[in-house]
């Protein structure tokens, strides 16, 4: 019997499946799309819909290519050199304001940031008062998330920046700190490789500490949703809203499909990915915060982030809110 979570997600791609003018929406097939994500869950629908050939009335043929820093996206947005792209909210405003053409098309990850840490007893975010913490993308959406909390709370916490999540998951297993920020999939990838022979023997047992999430609709007493991650037009897709709308519902369709059967996502991730596991990838999406969400649908929540964001630091944004043009479908 299907669990009632993968009961609504197959039901979501049943009615989608079903709904009419979807396959419709663009009539000239493009030579090819480019669809590009980081090592992450927002990535999963991506190398679903490239496995599933769900685009292959839109163009001739459709790739995933994996970027693997905050600079790297960058430049892919900037160059238009990918068509739809994964990205941290943030980044999406912050180079729309600054002149990049591109649009939101969908906001997907609503939330997938964790402490881990060697401490079973730490439980909130006021625990790691002036505790190391391991930081990836020293600026990015980790820290910023992480920074926000702490300035709420009132507390100082002691941050050694690393180059990425991997990094900082190798410097907790190898003891060399005791806490680390880590979105999915780092973080399930820590706990199971902890867990597992030869490194089970040497690395520490971790724990879920802390889920930002949490701190965050406590902190600000809103539901414990940040709109963290979402999908990108780039380029000749900026504008062209009946292909925005149809990337969108494959979008939605692959991650119902996702939700229903994390196990299968997983290898079909890790297969694009090569620092993600299988295992890991499935546990990520079992307890990542995954909505697809079109971009004005998630506008009001989208403001009050980036509000919050500028009362910290207003150039997160871009200094200044997108304009209506921001927002695709």
């Amino acid at each position: 019997m299907p669990s009632r979570r993968q009961f609504l997600c197959l039901s979501m791609l049943g009615s989608l499946a079903l709904a009419p003018g979807l396959r419709a929406a663009t009539r000239t097939q493009l030579p090819a799309l480019r669809l590009s994500g980081p090592a992450a869950t927002v990535s999963a629908p991506l190398v679903h819909m490239v496995e599933s050939g769900a685009l292959a009335d839109v163009a001739a043929q459709v790739s995933f290519q994996p970027w693997r820093d905050p600079d790297q996206l960058r430049l892919l947005a900037i160059e238009g050199k990918a068509d739809f792209l994964a990205a941290p909210s943030n980044v999406a405003a912050t180079l729309y304001n600054r002149g990049a053409k591109l649009q939101l098309v969908n906001i997907s990850t609503w939330g997938l940031l964790w402490l881990v840490s060697r401490s079973a007893d730490k439980k909130r975010l006021a625990d790691f008062r002036d505790e190391e913490i391991a930081v990836p993308f020293r600026g990015d959406m980790p820290d910023i998330v992480l920074s926000q909390l702490a300035a709420m709370e009132g507390i100082a916490l002691k941050k050694r920046y690393v180059a990425s999540p991997v990094e900082a998951m190798q410097l907790l297993i190898a003891r060399r700190v005791d806490h680390a920020l880590l979105q999915e999939p780092a973080a399930s990838m820590a706990l199971r490789k902890t867990k597992s022979f030869p490194l089970g023997l040497v690395a520490p047992e971790l724990h879920r500490a802390v889920d930002l999430q949490t701190e965050w609709g406590r902190a600000f007493k809103r539901q414990d949703r940040i709109p963290q991650a979402g999908l990108i037009a780039c380029g000749a897709m900026v504008g062209n809203a009946a292909l925005q709308a149809r990337v969108h519902a494959a979008y939605t369709r692959s991650l119902a499909a996702c939700l229903a059967d994390p196990a299968a996502a997983g290898r079909l991730l890790a297969k694009h990915i090569d620092m993600i596991t299988p295992e890991a990838a499935a546990d990520a999406l079992s307890t990542s915060r995954m909505e697809s969400v079109a971009a004005r649908q998630a506008r009001q929540s989208l403001e009050f982030f980036y509000a919050q964001l500028m009362r910290h630091d207003a150039g997160l944004v871009g200094n200044k809110l997108p304009d209506d043009a921001f927002y695709g479908v």
